[in-house]
């Protein structure tokens, strides 16, 4: 999400441009909904990872085809679902498996759809579509399912949190200096603001919860501020070419849901890398 600068004018009665109390809210509800599910059954959190990104796709074939482009829905959340549910039950392998069958499945679907014309383009971003977000949230699934995988996806959606919260608090407190034309919003003060927020809760979580090393939750904090800010790029990129503000609006505050997960999906191959190679 982007943070405002500290000069920034006024939108929709905040100074932040934000809806905040309602924003505020919403994330309070998602996060109780996250610890809810993941410290009673398990798999009712891979049900609403499964539900969250099936939205995303929604939303993200919804915008793709405001602009012509056409991304068959159905087979994708098909997809999405078999390659979520391959990476819990199965591993990398089967999330791999799974999404290699799915692409040809995709361009199989698209050769006998629509005809030729558009067909690179059209069977392109539906592979685009299966792999942001499904195949990157497939790596919350491979989170979850070791028998410590609760505080492993505990500490992932934590430090990438405290990235959104620690940039928009130092981009509105000292945002002065832009960071690129891509995302007008964000500044270097906001960047630091959100390494310094995720080393915190990273170094703090991954000692409590894993018992591991100050260093090694620092390392994973300050790659998730990193990567959770070119996932918001990656966003900005997305919705400045197709011409449109918000992916969708289902969240108060925030927007669509791909909205809230642009920075999580990015930072997660990252951080499954480093728990896997720690714990």
């Amino acid at each position: 999400m982007e943070e405002r600068t500290a000069g920034s004018s006024p939108s929709g009665g905040s100074r932040t441009g934000r809806n905040l109390p309602a924003a505020i809210a919403v994330g309070v509800g998602l996060g109780a909904l996250v610890i809810g599910t993941l410290y009673t059954v398990k798999e009712l959190f891979l049900l609403v990872l499964v539900g969250a990104v099936g939205v995303g796709v929604v939303e993200l074939t919804q915008a793709f085809g405001s602009r012509g482009i056409k991304v068959p829905t159905v087979p994708v959340l098909g997809g999405m679902t078999a390659m979520l549910a391959g990476a819990y039950w199965g591993g990398p392998v089967w999330l791999l498996g799974a999404f290699v069958v799915v692409v040809f499945v995709l361009l199989i679907w698209r050769m006998f759809s629509d005809g030729t014309a558009g067909y690179v383009r059209d069977a392109t971003a539906s592979v685009f579509i299966l792999v942001y977000p499904p195949l990157l949230a497939g790596f919350a699934a491979l989170l979850l399912a070791p028998g410590d995988g609760r505080e492993r996806v505990v500490i992932f959606i934590a430090v990438t949190v405290a990235s959104d919260i620690g940039g928009y608090i130092a981009g509105v407190l000292f945002g002065k200096h832009q960071m690129t034309v891509i995302s007008p919003k964000k500044t270097w003060e906001g960047l630091a603001g959100s390494v310094i927020a995720c080393v915190v809760v990273g170094a703090w979580l991954v000692s409590w919860l894993m018992g591991g090393q100050f260093w090694q939750g620092a390392l994973i904090g300050a790659l998730a501020a990193l990567l959770a800010t070119v996932g918001d790029l990656i966003e900005s990129m997305i919705k400045r070419d197709l011409g449109i503000k918000d992916l969708g609006s289902i969240l108060p505050g925030h927007g669509g849901l791909m909205d809230r997960l642009d920075s999580l999906v990015t930072t997660l191959v990252p951080v499954w890398l480093l728990m896997t190679l720690f714990f």
